[in-house]
């Protein structure tokens, strides 16, 4: 019996933001759809607007996987993950650890096929997911503020400055086009 997928459905348990009040609770489970959808925009848009070559399919794929590793570890906030550079790195290190010891849930022939995914870290395709990342953060932070959670306001403005200082085309096209459009209403969209 292989426990691999059955970890992953566990992704739904683990809240994210556990520092801060949320009006919206939001899981690493929703959080890595979010970023999917994203991610593969973000390549799209890269391919399309900026001549790229990625395949979008694949990043969009690595998105959906990376959070895997905290279904051991659960969701470090980020003050504490990036605290210094000995956390971070002991961190990194407990992420690939966790993410080793899922692939051992997987037969061996699964297993070194899942390993290129969820063990990227230092790909063009891995930038984008984390752009995505980023980028989906701002957009939890719209959603806090235009509910009136002030909580968020602070960090919606570090984040936004943080997504210009990548310095990413396809990042400043997104925010250009689409974020606007997440501040609306329900009946502003359909107008």
């Amino acid at each position: 019996m292989y426990k691999f997928f059955a970890y992953l459905n566990r992704m739904k348990y683990i809240n994210r933001w556990g520092l801060m009040h949320s009006n919206i609770t939001e899981n690493i489970m929703e959080h890595s759809q979010q970023v999917a959808v994203i991610a593969h925009a973000l390549a799209v848009i890269s391919n399309v607007y900026f001549g790229g070559k990625l395949d979008a399919d694949s990043i969009a794929v690595k998105a959906l996987f990376h959070e895997t590793s905290e279904v051991l570890t659960g969701d470090l906030p980020t003050p504490i993950k990036y605290f210094n550079p000995e956390i971070r790195d002991a961190y990194k290190q407990l992420e690939r650890y966790s993410n080793e010891r899922l692939l051992t849930y997987l037969p061996e022939e699964l297993s070194s096929y899942y390993a290129g995914i969820i063990n990227d870290a230092d790909s063009v395709e891995h930038r984008f997911v984390k752009y995505a990342d980023k980028l989906c953060a701002y957009i939890k932070c719209i959603d806090e503020v235009k509910m009136g959670n002030c909580e968020f306001s602070k960090a919606e403005k570090t984040i936004l400055d943080e997504l210009h200082a990548y310095g990413s085309p396809e990042v400043d096209y997104f925010i250009e086009h689409f974020i606007g459009a997440y501040k609306l209403t329900l009946d502003e969209l359909e107008g």
